[in-house]
């Protein structure tokens, strides 16, 4: 069964269309990438499925539900966390969570539980205006997790999470799907999602630029693999005698070359043929940067954007 399910969604607000005709759907129980530059539709788009807004135009079905019409019993299905959480600063981690519990009709102990997952056990007691931004932070996934919904958006989670705590929150995100939960997971931070979703979907300019999981995106997009090699760069080098697409990277240790796709497996045979020349070799893959840059780095660029 599909979680979500966008059939040419569209949204105009006065005379600005945020949308345009977006279709797609996340199956149960998968975790979405939702990646794009500011202003591309990533904040209309969550807020059709979190029913905060209607589509003017084309369907949005989320959990077998129009998201704007449903009632209490659909929304305590939901989780959401905002970029920027805020809660009131007088009341502490225990109170907000205990808060929380009760509008979603949730036990108090369970939100207890959920202080000790996101790791604020030991602050429990503490008013949230002495929480650091990494803190309110980990306070907002406890509160999203109540009630465990069945679908959970996540808009730049990790903001204020050190590096073991984003590995913590990550952990959290895959026991989630294994349970069935679905995700959508907006980030700019490409890399730490690369590993760990299902599917991207990249919006640009109110448009889905691209769909699906990170080898059908490779393959649509045809990008070259980065394949380095160590040892004797010189040596190396001529036995390629200009045989690849370029060579882009030498150092006094290593050589990077620019292979097509289709050329792969000849270059990684030729490399094996140097023998000891040759200590160490080394295929990236196109990432979810290059993927983002290739699907809409072009139009960034002609709008003036500096990035994401």
């Amino acid at each position: 069964m599909d979680a979500v399910v966008l059939e040419n969604a569209s949204k105009i607000f006065g005379e600005t269309e945020a949308l345009k005709r977006v279709s797609f759907a996340v199956p149960q129980g998968c975790c979405l990438a939702l990646i794009g530059h500011n202003g591309a539709g990533k904040t209309t788009l969550m807020k059709l499925i979190l029913g905060l807004a209607t589509p003017t135009a084309g369907r949005v079905s989320v959990l077998g539900c129009d998201p704007a019409s449903a009632g209490k019993a659909f929304r305590k299905q939901l989780g959401f966390l905002p970029e920027n959480v805020s809660f009131h600063d007088e009341m502490t981690g225990a109170d907000t969570i205990a808060f929380y519990a009760r509008l979603k009709g949730v036990g108090v102990r369970d939100g207890e539980k959920l202080l000790e997952r996101v790791g604020l056990a030991h602050a429990a007691k503490r008013r949230v205006k002495t929480y650091s931004k990494g803190m309110r932070q980990r306070l907002g996934l406890a509160q999203t997790l109540l009630g465990k919904p069945r679908l959970l958006l996540l808009d730049e989670p990790t903001t204020g999470l050190d590096p073991l705590l984003r590995q913590e929150f990550f952990q959290i995100i895959k026991d989630l799907t294994a349970a069935g939960t679905t995700v959508i997971l907006s980030s700019h931070v490409l890399t730490e999602l690369e590993a760990r979703t299902d599917l991207a979907a990249i919006m640009r300019d109110g448009k889905l630029a691209a769909f699906g999981d990170l080898d059908t995106l490779r393959a649509k997009a045809g990008l070259p693999v980065i394949v380095r090699a160590r040892g004797d760069v010189a040596a190396i080098s001529g036995r390629l005698n200009g045989a690849f697409h370029k060579i882009i990277g030498p150092d006094s240790a290593s050589i990077e070359i620019d292979c097509p796709q289709d050329e792969k497996m000849k270059l990684l045979r030729k490399l094996a043929e140097c023998g000891d020349i040759c200590s160490d070799v080394e295929v990236r893959q196109p990432s979810l940067d290059d993927l983002y840059l290739f699907y809409c780095g072009r139009s960034l660029n002609a709008a003036g954007e500096g990035g994401l």
